[in-house]
């Protein structure tokens, strides 16, 4: 007999939002088993908010129709947080794209948001994993871990579902774990610190500037890491990951018909101002308007 949830949601908002487009940042690569997209469309995800553990199920039939199950002891903060999860707070429509590749995106991705979790320290590790390797190998290390140390996830979860780790497990991961995933020794040492100061990373998602402030005080945490942060868990259409690999070329070649060099993308995306990421987000959800001639990428970048 099916299991009943602990906590539902009927979300029909005034504006379009595509739950799994705009999730879909959110996933790390495609066996991360704190999310599933299954053949019907439906989305599952695990999260750990403060209140506890939680699995929660997104089903939509239209972009102004969601209905919003979730089990387990996190199941009522989750249920009150997931409008915002899903870009309640976002302003899309104040976005003036002016490029014609840009305005194309737009009407293709109407549903797109930029999510607001208010998860930090969750945000925190992937981005962590994801410096100076390509995503791949981030997202096998990432899913590795996941499935070593990882709880099951409450309620009817999708099989090989498992939760994020809480920050004292990521603390006491030995040393030959981190090897065996393929986590060098500066990043495992980045996400053990970040653990430490997990949960007042967390208190302060009501105010990015107080977020970014302590994320900077983080040994190892830079700009790019900042970035993705801001994207995931403060819902922070501006945050621009500088110092990525590709973006000089991604954005240069659909917008310019030329790679930006590194010096250049900072005061390219001046213009876009406040929405520099969401101009990110589009263009990699549009690769076919860009040249394929880019360079590709190293095992390695300099991104943190």
């Amino acid at each position: 007999m099916p299991q009943p949830p602990d906590r539902s949601v009927h979300w029909q908002p005034p504006f379009p939002v595509d739950a799994r487009l705009t999730l879909s940042s959110l996933r790390r690569g495609p066996h991360d088993p704190t999310h599933r997209v299954e053949p019907d469309g439906t989305l599952w995800r695990t999260a750990r908010p403060a209140s506890g553990p939680v699995t929660y199920r997104i089903r939509q039939q239209r972009l102004d129709d969601l209905r919003i199950d979730a089990w387990g002891p996190g199941a009522a903060e989750l249920a009150d947080s997931v409008r915002r999860e899903l870009g309640e707070d976002d302003r899309p429509e104040r976005f003036r794209p002016g490029h014609g590749v840009l305005r194309g995106a737009v009407r293709r991705l109407p549903g797109l948001r930029v999510p607001c979790t208010g998860r930090l320290f969750e945000a925190l590790v992937p981005a962590v994993f994801e410096q100076r390797v390509v995503g791949l190998d981030a997202a096998a290390s990432f899913t590795r871990l996941i499935r070593r140390y990882g709880e099951q996830a409450p309620g009817p979860a999708p099989a090989g579902m498992r939760l994020p780790l809480p920050p004292e497990t990521w603390r006491t991961i030995p040393s030959w774990e981190w090897r065996t995933a393929g986590v060098d020794l500066h990043r495992s040492a980045t996400v053990i610190e970040a653990a430490r100061h997990a949960a007042r990373l967390d208190r302060s998602a009501s105010d990015p500037a107080r977020a970014y402030d302590l994320l900077a005080k983080l040994p190892g945490v830079g700009v790019w890491t900042a970035a993705q942060v801001g994207h995931r868990a403060l819902g922070d259409a501006d945050a621009l990951p500088l110092g990525d690999y590709h973006l000089g070329t991604m954005t240069g070649l659909a917008l310019l018909g030329r790679p930006l060099e590194d010096d250049e993308v900072e005061a390219f995306y001046e213009p876009f101002r406040p929405h520099r990421y969401r101009v990110v987000r589009l263009l990699e959800l549009s690769p076919g308007e860009a040249p394929r001639r880019g360079p590709r990428a190293p095992r390695a970048g300099p991104f943190r």
